[in-house]
């Protein structure tokens, strides 16, 4: 029996380390993509409507993306970070994407 705790609590343990590197990556995109927008595009924070973290089916970088809602705006923005530079990788207007 203490066997099968043993080995229930390293799962957990993996399981758990899996997740916290997930949430630690897209929190980090987000955090540099809205630093970006405040400091180089000069975006207020009170005018990002929305940013969403999400794992993209890209490879390298790009899989780690923040989608962006600005207000007044009918488009919706995709960024993710490339090394310690924030890269707009498309955005959706009218329901067709235009990639960058």
């Amino acid at each position: 029996m203490k066997k099968i705790g043993t080995v229930l609590l390293i799962l957990f343990t993996f399981i758990g380390i899996g997740f916290s590197y997930i949430q630690y990556k897209k929190s980090n995109v987000e955090e540099s993509v809205i630093k970006y927008l405040t400091t180089e595009k000069n975006i207020s924070k009170r005018d990002i409507i929305s940013s969403e973290p999400f794992i993209a089916n890209l490879q390298g970088d790009k899989k780690w993306m923040v989608s962006i809602k600005l207000k007044d705006d009918e488009k919706t923005y995709y960024y993710y970070k490339n090394k310690n530079e924030v890269v707009l990788e498309s955005y959706v207007e009218n329901g067709v994407e235009h990639v960058q």
